[in-house]
């Protein structure tokens, strides 16, 4: 599963492997990797227990590398976490981060992209949403690329810096329009 990103560059989701694993530690424990979703220091050995469980690839969540098939580098990692409203509507809650070195260059938007396709072929689910920061626009035109739709804002739902602060909660459906459809190929 790829889509180029321009004639020099091929964007890929691909399954995590051991090396990566140093990407999920530097995660834990650099605090300004990740920008305005920093929590805080983590356990650094989490990810390698993750791993021997079930490679990042369980039933409710899981996460599969961003690769630049070119360079064969990992830019980053998406994730994906089951949900249910209802009781019986099941949908995918996305994420992503991509390394600094990485960003801009029109790769978050395909990689979130693909990964909807991925989940919307091997699981009934009608829904996928993911959340953002009202100041990160980078990542919210990224959303709007890959297809997604501003719902509204989910106010006091996380608690960074010592405050509670609001997030923006995006959906993409099954039925809406496939962002290949709309989006004139490089």
């Amino acid at each position: 599963m790829s889509m180029s990103v321009s004639a020099d560059l091929t964007v890929r989701l691909r399954p995590v492997a051991e090396p990566d694993l140093a990407i999920f530690r530097r995660l834990r424990t650099e605090p300004g990797l990740i920008g305005l979703d920093w929590a805080g220091f983590s356990d650094a050995g989490a990810p390698a227990r993750r791993f021997a469980v079930d490679g990042y690839l369980g039933e409710d969540d899981g996460r599969l590398v961003v690769e630049v098939e070119q360079e064969q580098a990992a830019a980053g990692i998406v994730s994906y976490t089951a949900g249910r409203y209802a009781g019986r509507a099941s949908y995918w809650e996305i994420g992503i981060v991509l390394l600094p070195q990485w960003r801009g260059r029109g790769i978050g938007w395909r990689a979130q992209a693909l990964l909807c396709d991925y989940l919307f072929h091997h699981s009934p689910a009608q829904r996928i949403q993911a959340g953002t920061h009202p100041e990160n626009i980078a990542e919210q035109r990224a959303l709007e690329k890959a297809g997604f739709q501003l719902e509204g804002v989910v106010r006091a739902s996380e608690f960074r810096a010592g405050q509670w602060r609001d997030g923006y909660l995006y959906s993409r459906l099954r039925d809406d329009p496939s962002p290949w459809d709309q989006t004139p190929q490089v």
